[in-house]
């Protein structure tokens, strides 16, 4: 019988494919002693004898009379080579990065937080892979098929970020305040947490990308007020003066009858911050008018002639003005040595 030449290669021409069997002419798998290997780069050749891996190449050339007879003739028990042709299975197997695989949290994420109490965490970003181990990958996921694209496996990784980024989640002990300043580190915590379930199966991650880490609405907005407060001087006073006036403001929009009783259980509810803010802001203003009309209602003790500010002699009658001395703050008449309001303690 004549032995026919045969050069098993694979040319990819697609984006997705991980594992291609090399389909062998008439539907055998025979391969002499006149065959020869092309692997190219970016990819490996198994080869499969009965079910189990014989060899693994890497990029190259190869004549297989002289790189798998011995390890045939071991598995095989052949005495005299590939004399008469050997039955064998071929796949290829692609060893680039698989980029942009997008990941996401389906359901959200339950951590604790030790100033917000339990907080639901959703996450998403992407994530790229590549075969480290061509043998550990052919016995975990493939198995025979002729052909393994991305899409069979993709949704099982997925799944594997997921779980590690609910485990380093847990960890981390991180606020959800500080998430979002920490997300270079802590997508290094779960790429690590992974990489050993991507191990199992032939895998390397070799990218993780966390684009965003978000929280419910409701947990936004109170870091919002909280970001408020912490502007204002994050006090007790100014709390109380906000909430008082949002009540304010919530009670005066109602209308009717409601309106008013709503109006009313609000009042009594705001209302003595209310009073002490308004307190405060008669008591600077009728301050500021009293010293005011102590300033432009001087007259000469004289003749009684209005006395312009700053005057130092009488229009009228040309006296000599003798200047009292006043308190800026209460309007108290003071001595000219004095250094403390008499009325109010004020420091001159």
């Amino acid at each position: 019988m004549a032995l026919f030449r045969l050069n098993i290669e694979w040319t990819d021409s697609s984006s997705n494919t991980l594992v291609y069997k090399y389909p062998f002419k008439n539907g055998g798998r025979e391969v002499n002693d006149r065959s020869s290997l092309t692997v190219r780069e970016s990819q490996m050749a198994v080869f499969v004898y009965k079910g189990q891996v014989c060899d693994v190449f890497g990029p190259g050339f190869y004549k297989l009379e002289t790189n798998v007879y011995p390890i045939l003739t071991k598995l095989a028990a052949w005495t005299y080579g590939f004399q008469s042709p050997i039955t064998m299975d071929v796949y290829f197997i692609n060893t680039k990065q698989f980029t942009q695989n997008r990941w996401g949290t389906q359901n959200p994420i339950l951590m604790r937080d030790a100033e917000f109490g339990s907080i639901r965490v959703r996450g998403y970003g992407q994530f790229a892979f590549k075969v480290d181990d061509c043998s550990a990958f052919l016995k975990e996921l493939f198995g025979t098929n002729s052909t393994f694209k991305t899409e069979d496996i993709v949704g099982h990784l997925k799944s594997l970020v997921v779980a590690a980024l609910t485990d380093s989640l847990g960890e981390s002990g991180v606020s959800a305040l500080d998430l979002a300043g920490n997300t270079f580190e802590f997508q290094d915590k779960v790429k690590e947490t992974v990489q050993s379930s991507f191990k199992e199966i032939g895998l390397q991650l070799t990218k993780l990308i966390i684009e965003n880490m978000s929280v419910p609405e409701e947990v936004e907005k109170a870091f919002d007020e909280r970001s408020k407060l912490g502007i204002l001087g994050d006090k007790t006073d100014v709390m109380m003066r906000i909430a008082a006036a949002e009540a304010m403001k919530t009670a005066a929009a109602n209308e009717g009858v409601g309106g008013a009783f709503m109006g009313a259980g609000v009042g009594v509810g705001a209302g003595v911050g209310m009073g002490q803010i308004m307190s405060d802001a008669f008591k600077s203003q009728n301050t500021a008018n009293n010293n005011a009309v102590k300033g432009s209602s001087a007259h000469c003790s004289d003749c009684g002639e209005a006395l312009p500010a700053g005057a130092k002699f009488c229009p009228g009658c040309g006296a000599k003005i003798e200047r009292k001395r006043c308190c800026s703050e209460c309007g108290a008449e003071i001595s000219s040595q004095a250094k403390f309001c008499p009325e109010c303690g004020n420091k001159l």
